[in-house]
């Protein structure tokens, strides 16, 4: 970390080209290794998915969710993939992520496809699909309960998220919204 912080010091200094590229590099480099020096301190004990990220089991079924969202994933599947039983994995998924499995799953899900429906031509139905929706119904009324409109409404911008929903909740805690993820 200080040889991180010693070299950006050296770039703002004294300028070259390329430097703010470089500093900027350096910046996100130095926020990982606080992050993991952070969760390596066995202090801090917290809930969220950066604490979860420090489990290598709660890990491992948070990147099976990102790596596949429109697989059918199941609380069964999840935990057989992690190696543990469906109720151990349940309660500690819970206690340490502050979610459920499932509710975790879909509030990834309709990130993903709020991102979709702003920056692409897709479908909704196509969205749906990708998404593990069997029906573009199924899918509405998902996306309406987590993000507190529909999916036309967000796509043309027309978002009323109420403070007090789960629609709020829908990007707390959650993986640098979309920007990390990737």
């Amino acid at each position: 970390m200080r040889w991180s912080l010693e070299r950006m010091k050296e770039e703002v200094r004294n300028p070259q080209p390329g430097g703010s590229l470089i500093a900027q590099q350096l910046a996100c480099m130095m926020l990982v290794q606080a992050l993991r020096l952070h969760l390596k301190d066995g202090t801090t004990r917290g809930v969220g998915w950066l604490f979860a990220l420090a489990d290598k089991q709660m890990s491992a079924a948070i990147t099976c969710m990102h790596d596949d969202p429109g697989h059918p994933w199941t609380l069964q599947k999840l935990a057989e993939r992690v190696g543990m039983s469906r109720s151990i994995f349940a309660l500690r998924f819970k206690e340490t992520v502050g979610a459920t499995p499932m509710e975790y799953l879909t509030r990834w899900r309709m990130l993903l496809a709020g991102d979709r429906l702003k920056s692409s031509d897709d479908s909704i139905s196509a969205i749906a699909s990708s998404l593990g929706y069997e029906s573009e119904r199924a899918f509405g009324k998902a996306f309406r309960r987590t993000m507190g409109c529909s999916p036309r409404q967000h796509s043309k911008g027309i978002s009323h998220m109420p403070h007090s929903s789960t629609a709020h909740e829908a990007g707390k805690d959650h993986p640098m919204e979309l920007a990390a993820a990737r």
